[in-house]
């Protein structure tokens, strides 16, 4: 196994950012909740390193969270951030006191001037240049602050708000800092973060998702043994990520089942069919369904209850077309790293189960199998960078997030017809393929277009229209909580809108949505 780094979870809202900045620099790490937190626990996890994330909660309070006492009495390099460095503080001796001057938002570091003249603190190697300006940008959210060090510590640097913003105990190898260097708004924060692993912890960096690459085959391997494993192929990247590995690691013990629902996009059908049993040569099952799943959506127009019914009957056509395979053993899911850490409350109690989105319905139980989830330790970026370690097309790997009904949730306030699908299908189609000649998909979180529910009156020729209305929707985001328009210029969406108009007969009005995450969300329904 690489070298480890332990990040212990006290709820901040950008823990899982701590993890991401770690793995960049070729460490593994995880997330583990305070409160599961034992010095048992930590001797278990060999860490090289600690890292204490910031939270919520108030050191201040009876009753908060804290870092295992023993933790502090291992000799591990610890590194404690915003809450992290309070409880520490507080935890060997320290003051921390609520209010006086809170800091949120951008704030102006000061190193100390032995610091900055001599370049006295491997933690901020890099990050400025000794003798230079001794003030550095950082962000910082926190009301309560250090007001006394604990004995053997010294100030790093200061700020308006901390009198204490980064200090340190070189001979324990303990550092703390009240800014949030996870954070891109903290532009030394990544530098910071890899010069806690790599200078102070001391680890390698060796590890790459090749490493990780065969470590998973191996476990695949021990776990299944001689055993069958079925994996409900979707096109989207976690499982054709899922398979491919899965293949590499067992080949014709997987077998692969494509519920084609009839929502996929332009070609996509297709494409899983040619790269997975063409181009891998892996058993697949390709069962199209799409005639069943408009049946079943009928004169429906609530988007909720269309949601659970495509669910409802994906379930039930994977099941059956399962059964016809001969079962399995083992059910492979695509389960990521950020969806085992949001199953644990790191205030209330531990959850064992995966959130149910995450379980395909039930299934491993109703068929009586067991779960793989090769991906689990991996954040969506990684498991990117992995299928392109296993040879998936970069279109594909590459790919925007694509919702789980599809197209079916594409066509708002509406009843789905197959012809209300194939217009969509086409505009869609149209406004990928003008911002890819644009050189813009990378740039982009998600787009997509939108068929409204609205007939308009158009001239096209010498004729009157009476046509549909489209909507164009573009985002940036970092991880789809929250997004914003993405700012095409206008020729562009009038290249867009012109192509479309005069393609996809049915359609007589473009229009472009600028609504930000929140108030609205990226999908329309």
């Amino acid at each position: 196994m690489s070298e480890r780094v332990l990040i212990v979870d006290f709820g901040s809202q950008v823990t899982q950012l701590i993890a991401r900045r770690v793995r960049e620099a070729g460490v593994y790490c995880e997330i583990h909740p305070f409160n599961r937190v034992t010095v048992e626990s930590i001797r278990a996890f060999d860490p090289k390193g600690v890292i204490l994330s910031g939270g919520p909660a108030s050191v201040t309070e009876a009753g908060s969270p804290r870092a295992p006492q023993g933790l502090f009495d291992m000799g591990l390099p610890i590194l404690g951030i915003c809450y992290g460095q309070q409880t520490m503080c507080e935890q060997l001796g320290g003051k921390v006191e609520p209010g006086h001057h809170r800091e949120f938002g951008r704030a102006r570091l000061r190193l100390k001037e032995q610091i900055y003249a001599t370049g006295d603190c491997d933690l901020f190697a890099g990050i400025y240049e000794p003798g230079s300006e001794p003030e550095i940008d950082v962000w910082m959210s926190h009301g309560d602050r250090v007001t006394e060090l604990p004995p053997g510590f010294r100030t790093i640097a200061t700020s308006v708000g901390a009198p204490f913003a980064a200090i340190a105990n070189d001979d324990r190898r303990l550092y703390g800092v009240q800014f949030h260097p996870e954070v891109v708004h903290t532009p030394g924060g990544k530098q910071l973060l890899s010069n806690f692993v790599h200078k102070i912890a001391g680890c390698a960096g060796d590890w790459t998702m090749k490493a990780f690459k065969a470590q998973e085959i191996a476990k695949v391997r021990a776990q299944v043994g001689k055993g069958r494993v079925i994996c409900g192929l979707s096109g989207g990247v976690d499982s054709s990520v899922v398979a491919a590995l899965l293949h590499e690691a067992i080949g014709d013990q997987l077998t692969c089942v494509f519920v084609d629902t009839g929502f996929m996009r332009t070609g996509e059908s297709e494409q899983v069919v040619s790269v997975f049993r063409d181009r891998f040569n892996i058993k697949l099952v390709h069962k199209d369904a799409s005639a069943l799943f408009l049946s079943k959506l009928a004169g429906l127009t609530d988007p909720e209850k269309k949601r659970k019914i495509i669910g409802a009957t994906f379930i039930d056509v994977f099941e059956e077309e399962a059964r016809a395979v001969g079962g399995a053993d083992f059910l492979a899911q695509g389960t990521l790293y950020p969806d085992v850490i949001e199953s644990v409350s790191f205030t209330g109690g531990p959850s064992v189960t995966i959130k149910s989105h995450h379980n395909v319905g039930g299934l491993p139980e109703r068929m009586n199998m067991k779960l793989v989830e090769p991906l689990r330790e991996l954040f969506k970026d990684e498991v990117r960078v992995l299928g392109r370690e296993l040879g998936l097309p970069d279109d594909m790997v590459g790919r925007h997030p694509f919702p789980g009904p599809g197209l079916a949730i594409r066509v708002p306030g509406q009843p789905l017809t197959q012809e209300n699908l194939d217009i969509l299908r086409k505009a869609d189609a149209i406004y990928l393929d003008e911002i890819r000649k644009a050189g813009l998909y990378d740039q982009i979180w998600q787009a997509f277009a939108v068929l409204l529910p609205v007939r308009t009156v158009g001239v096209m020729g010498d004729s009157r229209s009476y046509d549909y209305a489209c909507a164009l929707r573009a985002v940036t985001s970092t991880d789809g909580m929250t997004a914003d328009f993405f700012p095409f210029d206008m020729a562009f969406i009038g290249r867009v809108a012109n192509r479309i108009i005069n393609e996809v007969k049915g359609i007589n009005r473009v229009t472009y949505d600028i609504t930000s995450k929140p108030p609205g969300t990226i999908e329309w329904e």
